[in-house]
């Protein structure tokens, strides 16, 4: 957005490469988190430039990746059936971030994400369940090739791919 002379400035400061940041009219997006006593989330979101993506954008940013590359997404811009759908064509492994989990999913073919990066709310958004052992093994049935990391929270994380499942408890940190 107008307003993002401030994240450009310190990306150049500390040499990361935004060849492919623009600054488009009207305001950045972002997201506002708030955090109950128990330490769960409520998050507002704001679009703003983040939903301004265009075909002709998107289409520039990829040609400069490859089969193999990873392009990390979320469902915080517009046009994602149509960047995965590219990504995908080049050979690009997709690892997506449903969030926020809402009905424009419904466009993308989730069948052509190769990780998933989800919690326990959008695992069971995803797959219907809310046991954690039973949305690892439904994202495994509908996406047998993909890895799926499963965020529980204070219970710790759970990892799968098609030949092994882990469960990490939550590490401790003041």
């Amino acid at each position: 957005g107008e307003d993002g002379k401030v994240f450009l400035d310190a990306c150049t400061e500390h040499d990361v490469n935004g060849k492919h940041i623009q600054i488009v009219e009207g305001k950045t997006g972002h997201a506002i988190i708030q955090r109950d006593k128990n330490a769960q989330n409520c998050i507002l979101l704001f679009g703003g430039a983040n939903q301004m993506l265009t075909e002709e954008y998107v289409d520039g940013v990829l040609n400069d990746f490859e089969a193999g590359d990873i392009l990390l997404l979320q469902n915080e811009v517009n046009m994602l059936p149509y960047i995965v759908d590219k990504a995908y064509e080049k050979g690009m492994q997709i690892a997506l971030n449903p969030s926020p989990y809402n009905e424009k999913l419904d466009a993308v073919d989730m069948k052509k994400i190769s990780i998933f990066l989800l919690n326990e709310v959008e695992g069971a958004q995803v797959t219907g369940l809310t046991d954690p052992e039973e949305i690892i093994a439904k994202m495994k049935e509908l996406f047998p090739h993909a890895k799926i990391v499963l965020t529980l929270g204070k219970d710790g994380a759970m990892y799968a791919d098609a030949e092994q499942k882990h469960y990490q408890p939550i590490f401790k940190v003041k």
